[in-house]
């Protein structure tokens, strides 16, 4: 983007079953993020994470980089992009190497790392993420930060995260029909959980779900890394629907219906409100029952948490989630959803929306923004690595060190 030579600017597009959303992010020196931009459209041609329609969703992304653009005053041309969907899968994988010198660099780290990435995947997925969650010299197990260690041999355990290869080209190619690169791919409850979650969630246990309009995500952590993640193909879509379908009406109005009036628990409603019900082909509005709404969307709303519960417990980390579970997704912004999920859990739930940034931050305070500005945090922390290994390639320190010299004169 033109303006990010001189501004410290990253882009998050998440393309989702219902909404495109595109936030621009300024990292701050402090590197907090800023909000400068943020564009929102309705999504076409998606399904359950997958796309359907290559002109519709590249439409889509367009309109909303173009709103973006216009609000931060900048020229997009690379993005941090999300992914989702039933394809997504993950798996816990070991690596081990021998420590060349008496104690662990940084080099040994990537080396078992790598080792760990090199188990075979089938050629028709890609991986997405080779996430370290702990380190064992020697005897000494537990290791989190392993670099200045002393010891003989190293093991990791890593977290990859892959999707479908077919599935990653053409969400990819959708952004690029709009001539802008794609920086990174990033599973979609992995860049929530970096909006949502806080450090200490993430050390004593979490299970962050991200509820969408066509999918369900799920990732769970323990001891400060991520240990399990999965996809359920049922979300909001599947509410508005049943409201559609059950009320009668078109499905743009169930959708309002839904954002406006409805609850995860009929009981939290009483049976004497009433709300104006949109008919089809003409035919003129009625008057229906808050009360039946929610009776309604309790019941699909229970299904979504029993399908997540039952992930949790197949994952055997049920017992680890002490700080319980987080929700977020535009579709856990709904009266009742916590209290549900509370009593389908059994443990604490709260609502999360996205947090710790600043700018424009009352634009994305909401549920629904958690993946997108989540890319930011994931993008932010690319650029830092990228920093931080240009800094330690051979020759750069010594280069900078003669370019200081030339300066005191010492040439």
């Amino acid at each position: 983007m033109t303006k990010s030579q001189e501004a410290n600017y990253i882009v998050g597009l998440d393309i989702g079953t219902s909404k495109v959303v595109a936030i621009i992010g300024e990292v701050l020196p402090d590197g907090e993020i800023s909000i400068v931009g943020m564009g929102s459209q309705p999504s076409r041609g998606m399904d359950k994470g997958g796309v359907n329609d290559l002109d519709s969703v590249s439409r889509s992304i367009k309109n909303a980089i173009g709103q973006a653009e216009i609000m931060a005053d900048c020229q997009v041309d690379s993005v941090y992009l999300s992914i989702s969907g039933r394809h997504v899968d993950s798996q816990n994988e070991k690596g081990m190497v021998s420590i060349d010198d008496d104690e662990v660099t940084q080099d040994d780290v990537d080396h078992a790392v790598h080792t760990a990435r090199s188990v075979k995947i089938p050629t028709e997925r890609r991986i997405l993420h080779v996430l370290p969650q702990e380190f064992t010299i020697d005897e000494q197990e537990g290791i989190r930060s392993p670099v200045g260690i002393s010891g003989m041999r190293m093991e990791v355990d890593v977290h990859i995260v892959t999707c479908s290869n077919d599935w990653a080209k053409n969400i990819i190619k959708c952004v690029e029909r709009c001539d802008v690169q794609v920086n990174d791919l990033v599973f979609s409850a992995l860049a929530s959980a970096d909006s949502v979650l806080t450090q200490d969630e993430k050390d004593l246990g979490a299970c962050i779900v991200d509820i969408g309009g066509g999918t369900t995500d799920i990732a769970i952590y323990t001891n400060g890394a991520l240990r399990h993640c999965a996809v359920i193909p049922v979300a909001g879509n599947q509410v508005t629907n049943d409201i559609a379908k059950i009320f009668r009406t078109p499905i743009s109005h169930a959708e309002q219906i839904k954002v406006q009036y409805a609850s995860a628990r009929s009981a939290m409603v009483s049976q004497e409100e009433s709300i104006d019900v949109h008919s089809v082909g003409g035919r003129p509005s009625r008057t229906m029952s808050r009360h039946t709404l929610a009776e309604v969307v309790e019941p699909r709303y229970q299904e979504i948490f029993e399908l997540v519960r039952d992930e949790l417990r197949a994952s055997g980390f049920e017992d680890q989630v002490a700080a319980g579970i987080i929700v977020t997704g535009g579709t856990s912004a709904i009266s009742g959803a916590a209290e549900l999920a509370e009593e389908c859990f059994g443990m604490p739930v709260r609502v999360a929306h996205p947090c710790h940034t600043k700018g424009l931050k009352e634009l994305v305070a909401e549920p629904s923004f958690a993946t997108s500005v989540g890319l930011l945090y994931f993008g932010a922390e690319k650029a830092r690595e990228r920093e931080f290994e240009h800094r330690n390639k051979p020759g750069v320190t010594s280069f900078l060190g003669k370019l200081q010299s030339w300066f005191k004169g010492e040439f």
